[in-house]
């Protein structure tokens, strides 16, 4: 973390409600209501797209010191880029708490990286089968994703997806994730990422709207 490019950013969670709301609207949405060119326009105006993330709340990098974060900065990311999309959104949370305490944190993910581990996550989707993209947001620590990221891309088919990998960092940018998730997420093309700095996640929208015209998620 810090020095080694590993960022701490937290999450809350949205809540039930909140998420099969969206649900229902992106549900809604992905209905097609033309024929021939417009229908296939319309489809791929119109595709269905997850949003996972995991972030941590506590103690984070911030400017080669600390800063306590009641709302990460990953979590802040997923709310932007959720304004703008209306997509679905599940927050990918361990079983296994992390410490807030940053340096404690940092220990846990060294050994979590070298025992090449897959944290356990509470209540993981059954099925993503109904999306067509897959945001995958996360920190950057120590240059790759966290390996709970890991752990839910391997849980998956993403044949015919395309996958988006999302980052916060501190120095290392996308880090590793468009590899790790080459991997992990069989049968995906990955996408074209976007990282921003932890410290500006706040005044990142603009970066926001670029990468997702540059992405045609959003025209």
């Amino acid at each position: 973390m810090g020095r080694v490019g590993m960022d701490m950013h937290d999450a809350n969670s949205i809540d039930r409600r909140s998420f099969l709301r969206i649900a229902a609207v992106g549900a809604a949405g992905a209905t097609l209501t033309a024929c021939g060119a417009d229908a296939v326009s319309e489809a791929r105006e119109r595709r269905s797209i997850l949003l996972a993330y995991f972030s941590r709340p506590g103690e984070n990098y911030h400017f080669g010191g600390r800063r306590n974060l009641k709302v990460g900065n990953t979590e802040v990311l997923a709310r932007t880029i959720r304004q703008r999309l209306g997509c679905d959104v599940y927050r990918i949370r361990e079983v296994d708490r992390y410490p807030t305490d940053y340096e404690e944190t940092v220990r846990r993910n060294v050994e979590e990286q070298d025992a090449d581990a897959r944290p356990a996550i509470v209540r993981p989707p059954a099925s993503i089968a109904r999306y067509d993209v897959i945001i995958l947001a996360s920190p950057i620590w120590n240059v790759r994703a966290p390996m709970i990221m890991s752990t839910f891309a391997e849980r998956y088919d993403f044949s015919g997806k395309t996958v988006y990998p999302v980052t916060t960092h501190a120095m290392s940018e996308l880090g590793t994730t468009p590899e790790v998730y080459e991997e992990a997420c069989k049968g995906a093309r990955i996408g074209t990422g976007l990282a921003v700095q932890g410290e500006r996640v706040r005044q990142a929208r603009e970066e926001v709207d670029a990468w997702l015209r540059r992405t045609r998620l959003r025209r």
